[in-house]
């Protein structure tokens, strides 16, 4: 979220401090002190002051929660989900639509804000490295990092080959400034003159959902590292969080996105706000987009599993818990490793009756019309061979889940034993 304005020298800063410096702060951003700190305190005051004397009607609050939307989900949607992590494919028209609605959320360019964040997973609560790290704090992750000229914000594209040879994201790069400027000006000045309040429109419409949006996707980077749950990694500081996810666009369930950035939902399960999970397989419904990459659901439990055995090793061991209770952990440790080995087997068996059948295809094309039994009862067996692969990845799969519950019941013996020994 680095705001730096590519394509305009002027505003272009070239930081010449490290990050890891704390005792000498790098000097002010003037701009983005200005647009960070001097517009929400012109929301605070500008805002309240119109209400009081003219008021605002149903049209531009309306507006001003669409502009909101259409800015937040073409962050999450486009610059975050498609652009830095790849977790699908879109059409030509959707990759329009997130530039310029994207431009509008006012937090740099496509290529800038995605470079940025590949860099902050790949180092994720790296003081020196990560350029929003959350162990430096809940202000400096969340807006502090954009107001000095800190190292780590330095432009290096280096992470980002890929994006710099897409033509939507290389246009967008070098018009950001005028871009943003009339997503953010020019859109709001055109509702209010066909409204016939230019200041209401401008003030609610432009002025006040831009800061909204702005807090909005810091609270990414800085309460989802903070507050919530971590059921899939405790390796780094992302949680998981539902009441985030609400006023993020789904994006709050921050410790799943950070074990598996790729997948294209952050909120998996069906009932788990995730706004930009629904967007994107509604435009793979009407075709504008595809190739949606779904982590496995055996590897989530895996995470899962792995988690659970890491913490109930320190439960037992701060509770000094009985030999019992730790071959039983011990046990379904080994009954854990044995179930991903025999995944592992699978995947590969997997793998090669894709290569067999996909050869198979082909060489259908070349030979003739004969021998069409033979070939429908060849493939009648490949189908049987490949529902009963997939049955086998279900049983494990549901294996997996029976453990959590054993291991929910172990803890739960852990506990009390540790209550019992505490009395």
């Amino acid at each position: 979220v680095n705001i730096s304005y590519p394509g305009s020298p002027p505003l272009t800063l070239r930081p010449r401090f490290s990050m890891s410096d704390h005792t000498a702060k790098p000097p002010f951003n003037p701009v983005n002190v200005i647009i960070f700190a001097g517009f929400p305190i012109a929301a605070m005051v500008l805002v309240p002051l119109w209400g009081m004397y003219r008021g605002y009607d149903g049209f531009q609050w309306l507006w001003a929660l669409a502009f909101l939307y259409l800015n937040g989900l073409s962050i999450t949607g486009g610059y975050h989900r498609l652009w830095a992590h790849k977790a699908y494919r879109a059409s030509p028209a959707l990759k329009w639509f997130f530039a310029f609605w994207g431009a509008g959320a006012l937090q740099n360019s496509i290529l800038v804000w995605a470079s940025d964040h590949r860099r902050h997973h790949r180092h994720v609560d790296d003081d020196n490295l990560d350029p929003y790290s959350a162990s430096r704090g809940l202000w400096f992750s969340h807006m502090g990092w954009m107001l000095r000229r800190y190292r780590t914000n330095e432009e290096d594209f280096t992470n980002a080959r890929d994006l710099e040879r897409d033509p939507v994201v290389l246009w967008q790069h070098r018009h950001y400034v005028a871009l943003t400027t009339f997503m953010n000006l020019g859109l709001p000045l055109l509702l209010g003159i066909w409204h016939g309040d230019i200041i209401g429109t401008l003030l609610l419409v432009g002025l006040l959902r831009l800061v909204v949006n702005h807090h909005v996707t810091f609270f990414i980077n800085s309460l989802a590292h903070y507050w919530g749950s971590r059921p899939y990694t405790e390796s780094n500081s992302a949680r998981d969080n539902g009441f985030l996810a609400f006023l993020t666009y789904g994006e709050g369930y921050h410790n799943y996105h950070h074990i598996f950035q790729a997948d294209y939902r952050n909120g998996i399960r069906w009932w788990q706000w995730d706004p930009t999970k629904w967007m994107i397989a509604l435009c793979e419904r009407v075709g504008l987009a595809n190739d949606l990459n779904r982590v496995p659901d055996f590897k989530i439990q895996r995470a899962i599993l792995d988690t659970q055995f890491e913490r109930a090793r320190s439960s037992m061991e701060e509770a000094e818990c009985s030999a019992t209770l730790r071959a039983n952990l011990e046990r379904e440790y080994q009954l854990f490793t044995e179930a991903i080995n025999q995944w592992k087997v699978l995947q590969a068996e997997r793998y090669e009756r894709k290569k067999t059948e996909l050869g198979e295809a082909l060489e259908e094309r070349r030979e003739k019309l004969g021998g069409a039994l033979e070939k429908k009862k060849l493939r009648l067996q490949a189908k049987w061979e490949s529902a009963a692969l997939r049955t086998k990845l279900k049983e494990l799969e549901y294996g997996l889940k029976m453990q959590r519950k054993r291991l929910g019941l172990l803890m739960q013996q852990v506990q009390l034993q540790a209550q019992a020994a505490a009395a």
